[in-house]
């Protein structure tokens, strides 16, 4: 619905029995506008803000098969899930391993897509620039199962491409599926491989829509390509960029669940296991409801508070922010 839209019924709603005839008539108006936005606005409302009814799990000793109402009625604990997360022995170790991993991923693969992007946009010839495109894009579209499985053979102690090259050149091999040390990294550079094409694509596009004018005009100036980059390009790019770091932010506890679990076993729990594969291995296969509910809000109120303190941050040092 356009902004004039609702300001010609903000003006109405003083005369009251002019709203319901404004309403209907702005909504006819706009009927075409609203049935291609309504598909958008069902699926949020279905997968997104009903399902928070379930957040009140949390402050139940949840009993399968009963309505959620009954187990609020009659199973309401308060804050004992909480409580037990917090005196948990893993507590410390999940929010460390979680919040590292997070941050990981975002120092690296954050600025990976823009540094592809900005020179990708320097490549004059089409055809190597689109090919480049493509290759890069595929990753993404290739399931985290085949991923980690393309892994595994890669670093595989006994035929992996990397230990038969260490082999080769007198090294030791390595074990890296089974060593704390090693997951880090292999998450990390397998994150990054996976997602920088696809995540450069918003760049891509923020970068066509700078006007070619003020290249032309700088370069007239005598600014070099770096000048043009750092003057011209950079400082365009940086409201989506401000934009997206706020999002990425606000799932910074949401390390990529499926990959970590995919990736980890017992041997590397130290550093690999994360509040997502616990809750996974005591809420859903534990049977463990309540608490699995009780560590999800946790979690999310996290991530509300970084996104709403990133948000902050970012307006009052750019200028740029969400809201």
């Amino acid at each position: 619905m356009s902004g004039s839209a609702l300001t010609k019924i903000t003006k109405t709603t003083g005369g009251g029995k002019s709203f319901p005839r404004t309403v209907i008539r702005v909504l006819n108006r706009d009927k075409y506008m609203l049935l291609m936005i309504a598909p958008a606005v069902i699926y949020y409302i279905l997968f997104h803000y009903v399902p928070m009814y379930g957040n009140l799990l949390a402050f139940t000793d949840y009993r399968p098969g009963t309505p959620i109402f009954y187990n609020i009625v009659n199973h309401w604990v308060g804050f004992k899930w909480f409580i037990e997360f917090f005196e948990s022995v893993f507590f410390v170790r999940l929010l460390l391993n979680t919040v590292i991993l997070s941050v990981l991923t975002i120092v690296f693969s954050f600025p990976a897509p823009i540094i592809f992007a900005l020179l990708l946009n320097e490549v004059r010839h089409k055809a190597f620039k689109k090919t480049v495109q493509t290759v890069s894009y595929m990753p993404f579209f290739i399931s985290a199962v085949v991923v980690v499985g393309i892994l595994f053979n890669f670093v595989s102690v006994t035929d992996g491409l990397i230990n038969n090259l260490r082999a080769g050149m007198g090294l030791e091999r390595i074990d890296f599926m089974n060593d704390p040390a090693m997951f880090r990294p292999l998450f990390v550079g397998t994150t990054v491989w996976q997602t920088f094409g696809w995540n450069s694509i918003i760049y891509l596009a923020a970068l066509s829509a700078i006007d070619p004018q003020l290249y032309e005009a700088a370069q007239v100036d005598g600014a070099n390509r770096i000048q043009r980059l750092l003057y011209i390009t950079v400082p365009s790019l940086l409201p989506i960029i401000v934009m997206l770091l706020i999002l990425t932010l606000g799932r910074v506890m949401n390390a990529d669940f499926q990959m970590v679990l995919l990736m980890q076993n017992p041997a590397t729990y130290s550093t690999s296991d994360i509040i997502g594969t616990y809750v996974y291995r005591r809420g859903i296969l534990g049977g463990q409801f309540s608490f699995a509910a009780a560590v999800g809000v946790f979690n999310s109120l996290i991530n509300l508070s970084m996104l709403i303190a990133a948000n902050s941050i970012a307006k009052k040092l750019s200028g740029n922010s969400l809201w």
